[in-house]
């Protein structure tokens, strides 16, 4: 595997920086972000794609509350809430003088507006289970929103946080795949297809005037375009081999930061062989997550063992469930019938899954498994993979917060199906003490790791890269999220 990683970087490595270089002229009211993918659209409460987020979320669109670099919910829409003593009634308090960029007021009937399109059955909303817990929403007066509760919900305030359930008006939402309006600090300027999304200054909390995001997949191209000056920053670099360059130039800031990206081999439960536990056992046994992380990852990446971030309190280590072991893969393929298997790995554009799928088709290879890889662009991963389930096997991030529940969905794309997971999660939701709560998490994460319904690989560093002078973007990703509400240059 080491040589591998030696072939990725010599195919891949741009020149050494220059460090001293001449300084560029900078505009001190623009800030220029490269971005690895291109989003489908720009309506987070319509779609899965983390790249949504990524432009959007907090800069264009706001929810009643907001998540913040250390995880932590805080006000956003609503200034301050009230929850009552059986924990199933919140009543909201909005912000007086929020508007949408349009003009229009932000009021009560907006938040009931968005929150009832979510759930409506032509929804196109990807977290629907996060609104399950609503039984009832009532706009109290123009600006007091009553949310009823099923049942107590310990994570209500952090779902609200999500991007999937920020507020939008009624007379813009259908356009807003195009043409967002939201409340936010930034507004939407242009999308120029293929190139780049422009935001510009909406009110007095942005510092700066104007925001651009570059869609940048190529890695070489992604580190061409920092050294050159044609980018100022780049929030999730997608070379981590060029990374150790940028800790050494004096340019430049490089931070080492964490996301909730548990990186998955996901495997089509309902096609067979991938049916049999025992294949998926196997599977388990013959990915090296070590060798993995370095050789596609460049060491940076934590080994995860289920799908729960390494940094959260509750987080149980797993990764010892499945040691490599090429003999066990083997013996227990024999076992299935599924010897001489052959499997279609299909493969998003970022790094993590194009260079992880060469390192995992090697390993397979170890155990007599042909896999064949299949490079698709973004669009067609969530089209095939996503939408229709076509496909054997992938490898994708996951990148939501807390989202060991996804496992418990009906008709989710890997099409897990089990009721003691269910029924775990329905414990979770009725749950609000966090000890309980935590105890329940440990119980999921065990539980996945037992029936391997995806092969739990690692979880994806944050490789920040920004000029010297860029302050206020995050160094840590605890949601999908290129947050340049308090970024400005010093």
């Amino acid at each position: 595997m080491r040589t591998l990683a030696r072939r990725i970087a010599a195919l891949l490595l741009v020149p050494a920086l220059l460090a001293g270089g001449a300084a560029l002229a900078q505009d001190k009211k623009t800030l220029t972000l490269a971005v690895t993918l291109e989003p489908p659209h720009l309506d987070p409460t319509a779609g899965a794609a983390a790249a949504i987020d990524e432009i959007v979320y907090a800069n264009v669109f706001e929810g009643l509350t907001r998540i913040d670099e250390t995880g932590t919910v805080k006000p956003q829409l609503a200034t301050k809430w009230e929850v009552s003593d059986d924990g199933k009634t919140y009543t909201f308090y909005l912000r007086p003088a929020a508007k949408f960029h349009d003009g229009k007021a932000l009021d009560a009937a907006a938040v009931v507006f968005s929150m009832e399109r979510a759930v409506a059955a032509d929804s196109a909303n990807a977290q629907k289970g996060l609104f399950e817990p609503i039984e009832k929403i009532e706009a109290k007066d123009s600006k007091t929103v009553v949310f009823h509760l099923k049942r107590p919900e310990g994570g209500f305030l952090f779902n609200l946080g999500w991007g999937d359930m920020v507020v939008v008006h009624p007379d813009t939402a259908a356009t807003n795949k195009q043409k967002p309006v939201g409340t936010g600090p930034f507004k939407f300027v242009s999308w120029t297809t293929g190139d780049r999304v422009v935001l510009e200054k909406a009110d007095a909390r942005a510092q700066l005037d104007r925001v651009v995001f570059r869609f940048i997949s190529d890695p070489q191209a992604m580190v061409s375009e920092l050294q050159s000056g044609g980018v100022d920053a780049a929030p999730n670099l997608n070379a981590p081999e060029a990374f150790a360059q940028f800790r050494k130039d004096a340019r430049f800031e490089a931070i080492v930061g964490t996301t909730e990206g548990e990186t998955l081999l996901s495997i089509n439960n309902a096609r067979k062989p991938f049916d049999n536990v025992l294949v998926r056992h196997a599977l388990a046994h013959a990915i090296d997550r070590k060798a993995l992380v370095e050789a596609a990852m460049f060491s940076f990446g934590t080994p995860i063992g289920s799908h729960f971030a390494p940094h959260h309190p509750a987080y149980v280590d797993l990764t010892g469930t499945y040691p490599h072991d090429t003999a066990k893969a083997k013996a227990l393929l024999k076992q299935a019938g599924a010897e001489n298997l052959e499997v279609t790995i299909k493969l998003p554009p970022p790094a993590y899954a194009r260079r992880g799928g060469e390192v995992i088709a090697a390993q397979l290879a170890e155990v007599g498994i042909k896999a064949n890889l299949v490079p698709v662009e973004w669009a067609q991963w969530l089209d095939q993979v996503f939408k229709g389930g076509d496909f054997d096997l992938t490898i994708v991030s996951h990148t939501e917060p807390l989202d060991i529940g996804i496992y418990g969905r009906d008709k989710y794309y890997f099409a897990y199906n089990s009721d003691a997971f269910r029924a775990l999660m329905t414990e979770l939701a009725g749950t609000a003490d966090q000890a309980r709560r935590y105890d329940i998490f440990r119980k999921a994460q065990r539980l996945l790791a037992e029936d391997s319904p995806a092969i739990f690989l690692f979880e994806l560093a944050k490789l920040g890269v920004w000029k010297k002078g860029v302050a206020g973007l995050w160094a840590n990703s605890p949601v999908q999220a290129n947050d340049v509400t308090a970024a400005y240059w010093k």
